[in-house]
Parts: structure tokens; sequence; C-alpha cells
């Protein structure tokens, strides 16, 4: 089973070499030393989990995660923010944008690495359930296809040419009322067609 990617987005090298250090034997781990190199990274591979750090020169982990957040590639892609223990600001900023946790410096390895365990673990099962919401909207617009058609009563239809009864699937011969009734939406109002009309009064002049 291959190892599940970290990317590690920090400016300060110290930084990345711990965080490594801590995560090296349970993940791939990838590391940029700018938002443009991580973005650029990301543009070729998509890590399961980002590490970025809130405050590097020139474009700071807020717009980076603004950024990665207009990727559709990377929408459901966990992003912990790096951030000093004391920096409550800061945190709840990030947590308003929707930050899914933060990492705090000084590095606890179990900590990190045990929030990292659990988001993954969260983003994996969100994935399973909008596949299977997917697969299940699949199947019911395939199943409001057909019966649509079944609706429409397509193809050929057996009708008897001396009584006009339809055998329907099972093989039974039923009234074409009743056939139309209980294989389409359609519905009856009874009237007398002049044809008709004029066959029933003859019937009836001729009993008086």
């Amino acid at each position: 089973m291959s190892k599940q990617t970290v990317l590690i987005v920090d400016d300060e090298p110290l930084s990345v070499e711990i965080l490594c250090h801590h995560l090296n034997n349970d993940y791939t781990v990838m590391s940029a030393h700018s938002g443009s190199e991580a973005l650029e990274m990301i543009s070729h591979a998509t890590p399961d989990i980002i590490l970025l750090d809130l405050v590097m020169p020139v474009m700071d982990g807020y717009e980076v995660y603004k950024a990665i957040r207009s990727m559709p590639s990377l929408d459901g892609i966990p992003v912990l923010f790096i951030t000093v223990l004391a920096d409550a600001e800061c945190e709840a900023m990030g947590l308003e944008m929707g930050a899914s946790d933060y990492v705090h410096k000084p590095f606890s390895a179990d900590l990190v690495r045990l929030r990292i365990k659990n988001h993954l673990a969260f983003s994996q099962e969100r994935s399973l359930l909008l596949q299977r919401s997917t697969e299940l909207q699949e199947a019911n617009r395939a199943l409001e296809a057909t019966l649509a058609r079944v609706k429409l009563l397509e193809g050929i239809i057996p009708i008897c040419m001396y009584c006009y009864k339809i055998r329907d699937y099972n093989g039974a011969w039923n009234k074409m009322v009743e056939y139309i009734t209980a294989h389409s939406e359609a519905q009856f109002s009874h009237g007398v067609c002049p044809d008709c009309a004029g066959e029933q009064r003859e019937l009836i002049r001729k009993m008086k």
C-alpha cells in the first residue's frame, strides 16, 4: 500500500526539517519554502494533506490558502495551518476561513502525527461518502430513465386483432384500457363516439 502524501509549506528550513523528521516514516513528505513554490508543486502533484505556515514573506499562508481553495481539484484536501502556540488571533482568522486545524510551534511529534492521522481518516471517509452519493444519484437517474421509457409504452405491443386485448410481459391478456392504465400516466374519461352512438340508437329502435 502506497504512503499518503504530506506537503509542508514553510519558509523556515529548520521547521521543515523537524516536520520531515517526524513524518518521514509514515508518509511521503514534500516540502516548499514559499507560497508560489507550493502552488507550482500542487499543480503537478496533489497531496493528501497540507501543512501551511501562516507567516511567510511575499505570499503569506492566508493568500496561499485562498489560492488552494480556488482549485476544484483540491476541494476536500485538509489544510492545517502552522503557527506559534500563543497566536490566538491568527488561529481564529484561519478557522473562519475554513482551515481544518492547526499545528503549533514548537512541534510536538505525537500531536502532529495524531492530527494528521485524524484529518486524513476524516477526509477519506468524506470522499467515500461523496462517491457513494454520486453512485446513488446516477443509479436513481438510470431508474427514472427506465421508468420513463416504460411509461411511454415503447416497443412492439402484442394486441389481439379481434378483441384488441393486449398481452403483457407475463403472457396474460388484458383489456386495452387496463393495460394502458397500468403502463402509462394516461387517464381515461368515458364518452361515446358518433359511430357507436349511431349503433346504439339503431339497437334501441329495433327493440321497440
